[in-house]
């Protein structure tokens, strides 16, 4: 009898340890299938999933006749599958960036716009970035080019440009040390600068162009490329961000002497249009680019955003 009692217990004790290993089997299951989703939620949970723009026009993709368009930021977004949060403001200069409250020229229908009515254009950026920290993925400039725009009409600009550039450098890098303290050290911080559209002055608004309008087109071309862009480029540099040249992509080094045919202004030099194509400046003197320019700038935003990332 007392044999077969302790047979029956352990029999009762194997069938309770089997149960007891079977409900833990079925937790473990259970938890090893919770922890096994929690890393993709987690990611999810952390990945950078915003796009932050600043600055002028350009960052809202304006165009005359039509106000805010897609612009380029609209096919960085696309290509990135990052969020566009976009803080720009036409007319914004290096200096009203940082110092002017609010924004006076807000487009409709602005992609990703954010309003900063009690702000200034950066501390509202450099806000949305820390209280965003570790969920930003990129960062893009378009500013500078209203600093310069008066001196097309300077008896002499690049004097003008020289002034300008001092005050540019001052402001862009204390605005990328800022956007570079508040987003982190990994996210990627891309500046633009501009198509030389001062080029289209070969053909607008009169053809041919006068003597002074051929001058003032070369030196613009002077202006951007040692003057204005390098020193972009090592304002940027100060927050460890990169400059796309738009210029030279634009065509805007392309030798004068070089030429096409472009309709409808006959022979004209490739640089000059290219910028036709690029810009409303030769059809209506209007320094803003076309749906073809700002989808150039777009795929260089994303060409140089995938070259910092891997980086």
């Amino acid at each position: 009898m007392t044999g077969g009692g302790d047979e029956r217990v352990r029999v009762r004790h194997t069938q309770f340890g089997l149960k007891v290993v079977f409900v833990l089997a079925m937790i473990g299951g259970t938890v090893t299938g919770v922890l096994a989703t929690a890393p993709p939620t987690q990611a999810a949970t952390t990945s950078p999933n915003y796009y932050v723009s600043l600055g002028d026009s350009y960052s809202v993709g304006y165009q005359p006749g039509r106000g805010s368009t897609p612009g380029y930021t609209a096919v960085v977004a696309k290509s990135t599958g990052l969020k566009l949060v976009n803080f720009g403001c036409g007319g914004a200069t290096t200096t009203s960036l940082e110092s002017s409250t609010g924004c006076p020229d807000v487009l409709p229908h602005t992609a990703g716009v954010v309003l900063y009515p009690t702000t200034t254009q950066e501390a509202a950026a450099e806000a949305f970035l820390t209280a965003h920290r570790g969920h930003v993925g990129l960062i893009t400039v378009s500013i500078g080019g209203n600093d310069v725009t008066a001196c097309a009409t300077q008896a002499n600009p690049i004097s003008c440009v020289s002034t300008a550039v001092a005050g540019i450098t001052k402001n862009v890098t204390s605005l990328a040390v800022v956007l570079r303290s508040a987003a982190g050290p990994r996210v990627p911080l891309i500046g633009l600068t501009y198509p030389d559209v001062i080029l289209g002055s070969y053909v607008y608004p009169k053809q041919p162009a006068p003597a002074a309008a051929v001058s003032l087109a070369k030196l613009s071309v002077v202006a951007f490329k040692s003057l204005i862009n390098p020193a972009l480029t090592k304002s940027y540099a100060a927050g460890s961000g990169s400059l796309v040249d738009v210029t030279k992509a634009s065509g805007a080094y392309v030798p004068l002497t070089r030429t096409v045919r472009y309709r409808p202004y006959g022979t004209i030099p490739a640089a000059v249009a290219s910028v036709c194509s690029l810009t409303w400046f030769c059809a209506q003197g209007n320094i803003h680019a076309t749906t073809k320019g700002y989808t150039l700038i777009g795929r260089l935003v994303v060409a140089r955003y995938k070259t910092m990332r891997r980086d």
